[in-house]
């Protein structure tokens, strides 16, 4: 860091920089090397008052070669700290003032001109890497906010499609929930089960681009309606697959009918053919959809379980399966267990 460079390198005794809070208008403390005590830490001086202070507002370098021979309104601090001489230089950066770099010497110190252009251009390097560091915490914020309007977006668009599909409420909510779950178990890193969540709340969203008069008919599909049925994969891949935001989440929505035996679709995968997520996620959209439904009641816990059992190795992958029947020994699955 900076203030180690200066405190190890030129003889500073103490260094301090206090940043410019523009809401009240007060240097206020954010870093140091050097200090005997923690008093700095407590520093808020009103701009225009102070050395500091006055540094700031007048955009010039201030020194005092010998801190005893005056008063200052920080003089307890300096006594305390037995500082004799100081400098306060303040932090510009592209014509706004961040702040002031404050340097203290404990023995009588004269700086030269050299000395002091030094000392300015410090003070330059250091406000450029507090504007920098702002920036780079303003960007944050605003990629974390934009990421939350995105996710806010995605989770209305699910309950859309729950209610146009005419899901029980809360489905599409249950089965990302579980999906997670499951995702935790397999020791799936944080960064890849955000791409896991959007894509289970958006496992439907191909859906879309299958007419009403097939995805709502109360009867049987003909073969030529099943076919169209069977293209709602190939709908989400090319609805998804244009938003950069969502790419990364495309496994579930376009995969997660494939079996691990083959005999799925849309591709035909096999295997760990299959994306990890859109397994985990077939597993836990079957064991959801015993759920109570409109039409029908629940199926009782075990015999989901062990439909699950009899299809692990031909529709599901064995490791999931067993994955997701741990976790259900371990009543890990719902706050409220099944009949």
């Amino acid at each position: 860091m900076v203030l180690d460079e200066i405190t190890s390198q030129y003889g500073v005794d103490a260094i301090a920089i206090l940043c410019l809070n523009p809401d009240t208008q007060t240097l206020e403390y954010v870093a140091s090397r050097g200090f005997r005590t923690r008093a700095i830490e407590k520093t808020s001086v009103r701009l225009g008052e102070a050395l500091a202070g006055r540094a700031v507002r007048e955009w010039c370098t201030v020194s005092v070669p010998d801190l005893r021979q005056s008063e200052f309104t920080r003089v307890a601090l300096f006594a305390r700290e037995g500082f004799v001489s100081y400098y306060a230089v303040p932090l510009v950066a592209r014509e706004r003032v961040l702040g002031v770099l404050e340097v203290f010497y404990r023995l009588p110190h004269e700086g030269s001109s050299e000395w002091l252009e030094f000392l300015e251009t410090l003070a330059g390097k250091t406000a450029m890497a507090i504007e920098n560091a702002e920036l780079f915490q303003r960007l944050e914020r605003a990629n974390v906010e934009l990421t939350q309007a995105y996710d806010a977006t995605i989770e209305a668009l699910s309950y859309a499609l729950d209610l146009k599909h005419q899901e029980t409420e809360g489905h599409s909510r249950q089965v990302t929930e579980l999906t997670l779950l499951v995702a935790r178990e397999k020791g799936i890193n944080d960064e890849e089960l955000a791409h896991i969540r959007r894509g289970a709340l958006l496992h439907d969203i191909g859906k879309m681009g299958v007419p009403d008069a097939i995805l709502l008919k109360p009867g049987k599909l003909t073969d030529e309606e099943w076919e169209i049925m069977r293209r709602h994969p190939v709908y989400a891949y090319e609805m998804l697959s244009r938003i950069d935001y969502l790419r990364p989440a495309l496994e579930i929505p376009y995969c997660h009918h494939e079996k691990w035996d083959g005999t799925g679709y849309l591709r035909g995968l096999k295997g760990e053919e299959i994306p990890l997520s859109a397994r985990i996620f077939a597993v836990v959209d079957v064991f959801d959809a015993f759920s109570d439904r409109p039409y029908r009641k629940a199926w009782p816990m075990e015999k989901a379980l062990e439909y699950l059992r009899e299809q692990s190795g031909k529709h599901f992958d064995p490791r999931v399966v067993e994955v997701f029947l741990s976790l259900a020994e371990r009543r890990l699955l719902f706050e409220k267990e099944r009949p």
